[in-house]
């Protein structure tokens, strides 16, 4: 998938994601960036990734999970949108979610395995999904969205994160 979604297939709070993604293969794109997240996070110790920049902020590992469990969910829309599903697919608390996963309990390599195994996944899925399927528009969280801005919105969730995590965490 190498066109971008437009302005009208997802609702304005995703523009600072969907802008953070560079032009090209999408697949390719989610691939060399899940080898680079992996590859920046990996040399960590694991007292390191239970680092927070501020009281009341995220560890490294939580940021890792929340990663991993808003790619899964937004895999499942995109999956379920492309498929024609026509129920409104709920929304998510993303504190909450964090905060029942203890991933700060997760060794740092546990965590970077599940987000490779999840990023292979949501490849596997965009590799099976044609162009009418990615046009699809469904409705996720309240708000009107086609399955290809979804695949857009998981590439730039990553870099947004990525850009924290090497700004407020790792130059710390």
């Amino acid at each position: 998938m190498e066109k971008m979604p437009s302005v009208y297939e997802y609702a304005d709070y995703y523009a600072t994601y969907v802008k953070l993604v560079p032009q090209g293969e999408l697949v390719q794109i989610l691939g060399e960036q899940m080898k680079e997240t992996v590859t920046m996070l990996s040399s960590l110790s694991e007292e390191q990734s239970k680092f927070r920049y501020a009281p009341g902020k995220w560890s490294i590992k939580e940021v890792i999970g929340h990663i991993t469990d808003t790619e899964r969910i937004m895999s499942f829309r995109l999956l379920s949108i492309a498929r024609g599903e026509s129920a409104l697919l709920p929304g998510y608390d993303e504190n909450q979610y964090v905060e029942e996963a203890e991933f700060d309990k997760q060794s740092l390599n546990e965590l970077l395995d599940h987000f490779a195994c999840v990023r292979q996944s949501t490849i596997h899925l965009l590799k099976s999904l044609s162009q009418e399927m990615l046009a699809r528009r469904g409705t996720a969280n309240q708000t009107e969205v086609t399955a290809r801005a979804l695949s857009t919105i998981i590439a730039g969730h990553e870099l947004h994160h990525r850009k924290i995590i090497q700004e407020r965490y790792l130059k710390a």
